[in-house]
């Protein structure tokens, strides 16, 4: 077969098939289409990347806007950390499935019910005002009230 004899039984053949053809086409496309909305969306930072401060930096700056502290560092022990309990549907007796949320780029998460709070062990404060017993106690009623310890499991220190 020649050239020519091809091209003809080609055209032919696309001629026949051309709106097969096209709906294919148009189906690839479509397919590709998401998978790039995809990435960008995963280089664009979300609001959950936002980092809030922790509770041992707001301790320090709250404990040092007490009067004769001076500069404070705040170190906290857990006994367990931040729990996250997602909304579950409870569809059959046997199976329970968590609920997801899309975000308006297509980015799914647990849709959160409830956040149980850490559990503290004990607290050690350094601050520069820790020889003067008022601002001992200042100090470890404040974190008493922040962390719910017991006065006996902080430890305010003198810093160097």
């Amino acid at each position: 077969m020649d050239r020519v004899a091809i091209r003809e039984k080609l055209t032919n053949w696309i001629g026949k098939y051309k709106y097969f053809v096209l709906i294919l086409l148009v189906g690839v496309v479509l397919m590709l289409i998401p998978a790039q909305t995809r990435k960008e969306a995963t280089v664009t930072p979300t609001e959950s990347t936002v980092t809030q401060p922790s509770v041992c930096e707001q301790l320090e700056d709250i404990l040092a806007g007490i009067e004769g502290a001076g500069r404070v560092q705040v170190m906290l022990t857990y006994q367990t950390g931040e729990q996250v309990i997602y909304q579950t549907d409870k569809p059959g007796e046997n199976r329970e499935d968590t609920v997801i949320i899309t975000n308006e780029n297509r980015g799914q998460s647990g849709l959160v019910a409830q956040v149980i709070s850490p559990t503290y062990r004990g607290a050690i404060i350094l601050c520069q005002g820790a020889e003067r017993a008022s601002v001992c106690l200042a100090i470890t009623e404040a974190v008493s009230k922040v962390t719910g310890l017991d006065t006996s499991q902080i430890s305010v220190l003198k810093m160097k």
